[in-house]
């Protein structure tokens, strides 16, 4: 197959392909095409693309008619040209800015590539094809989706009107494995002394908020972490598009409805959230807190469901812990602010700060402990950091992760639950 980056050259390719597909779509039983063998519609292609070829007396070598027969394809089963780009694992966003310019994200750079659709009609094929597969629909009354792909994959999509020159396609790719513990050690995320430390959180039963940017990795170390619950425990997760990947024996998976085409029916992430309540959880998990739920969700953590786990975006820790705060005011029941710094205080014991750096790496340059409240100010202290120096020529991020010295309060409790750390891992390094 042709690099993604090097399409075949040549002004009638796209035109003989938009025929092949026609002629196969008439001679499929569209009614059984899901049953259809893969190689038996290969060779169906081959031998429509020979009559052709014949017929028309167009040119092709053996590379471009194996080339052409893949991209019908595509066309059929997959999502067309985007196809080779969700097969390539190292590609981790697929940004589609109308019909005509494709980018991709590899390593926390963006490059464009020489995709293209043939126009805006084949780019809203591909979209409906997507958000239809989960039951979701996008025109111009619902303009908007937010939807997945069967690997777990976010997508969101957005047309004209909204969309001044065309529809636009987003796709965060999550792998068809999910990264694991050693991965994050192997990508320098984090260090084992870290690790170790979340680990016994999750174990201990603290409630862990994790805060980042787009892109910076929350949802991965999400993923990771939950990893460490046992199975023993039930889990509840809310997201409005699942993407969570846990692999626990005991786990129900709530998603977001929205509107129907009368503008019914939605069904947003509080009510999943007090609905989950009744769900006797051993752990409620809400893959992104972002609106009103913020506040049932800090009821939650203070009403016996210890351990919870959730994200934010946000660029610190202290930003975290603001927002909460402007989400839990979205409720509308004029609860004094002393009151919500309270709930938030006894309710999240550990912010870990996650970010993408400007080489591309994501990294958790923070671990932080809220330890109460000083009059009406929630208190917080750093148990990890990771100290920037500088950049190289190449712009490679320089730094290292270093304990601050601090011996977080909830020490005792990871102690009480049968979980031993060295003190000596929190000792900060001897200045040099």
């Amino acid at each position: 197959m042709a690099p993604i980056t090097t399409p075949l050259m040549r002004t009638d390719f796209g035109t003989v392909k938009a025929a092949i597909h026609r002629k196969l779509i008439q001679k499929l039983n569209l009614d059984h095409l899901t049953e259809v063998n893969r190689e038996d519609v290969r060779r169906e292609v081959t031998h429509i693309l020979e009559a052709l070829v014949v017929g028309e007396a167009t040119p092709m070598n053996l590379q471009e008619r194996e080339r052409l027969a893949l991209e019908v394809l595509d066309e059929v089963f997959g999502l067309g040209p985007l196809e080779p780009l969700l097969a390539d694992p190292t590609v981790s966003d697929i940004l589609v800015n109308t019909h005509k310019r494709v980018y991709i994200e590899r390593n926390g750079i963006l490059e464009m590539t020489s995709i293209q659709f043939r126009d805006d009609v084949h780019l809203m094929s591909i979209i409906d094809r997507i958000v239809s597969a989960i039951g979701r629909r996008v025109d111009e009354s619902s303009p908007m989706v937010d939807a997945r792909l069967a690997d777990g994959s976010r997508v969101n999509a957005i047309i004209p009107p909204l969309a001044v020159d065309g529809p636009c396609l987003s796709i965060r790719r999550f792998g068809r494995n999910a990264l694991t513990t050693e991965d994050l050690l192997q990508n320098n995320t984090l260090t084992p002394a870290m690790l170790d430390l979340m680990r016994g959180c999750v174990k201990a039963r603290l409630n862990i908020l994790i805060s980042g940017g787009t892109g910076a990795g929350k949802t991965t170390f999400l993923n990771v972490l939950s990893s460490y619950i046992s199975n023993r425990e039930r889990i509840v997760t809310i997201e409005d598009a699942a993407e969570l990947q846990l692999h626990q024996e005991h786990v129900v998976r709530l998603e977001t409805r929205p509107a129907n085409i009368e503008g019914k029916g939605a069904i947003q992430q509080r009510q999943l959230v007090i609905n989950s309540l009744r769900m006797r959880p051993d752990r409620i998990i809400v893959g992104e807190v972002r609106g009103e739920e913020a506040l049932d969700m800090l009821q939650a953590m203070n009403t016996g469901h210890e351990g919870s786990l959730t994200t934010i975006h946000a660029n610190t820790p202290r930003d975290a812990l603001s927002r909460l705060e402007t989400m839990v005011a979205m409720s509308n029941l004029n609860i004094p602010d002393h009151a919500i710094r309270r709930q938030i205080s006894s309710a999240i014991d550990v912010v870990v700060q996650v970010s993408r750096l400007s080489d591309g790496t994501r990294k958790v340059i923070s671990l932080a402990e809220i330890t109460g409240m000083e009059g009406d100010v929630v208190t917080m202290q750093d148990i990890f950091v990771f100290r920037k120096r500088g950049i190289r020529e190449n712009g490679e991020v320089i730094g290292e992760f270093v304990p601050t010295g601090v011996r977080p309060k909830f020490a005792e409790k990871l102690l009480v639950t049968g979980i031993h750390l060295p003190a000596s891992m929190f000792e900060a390094p001897r200045l040099q």
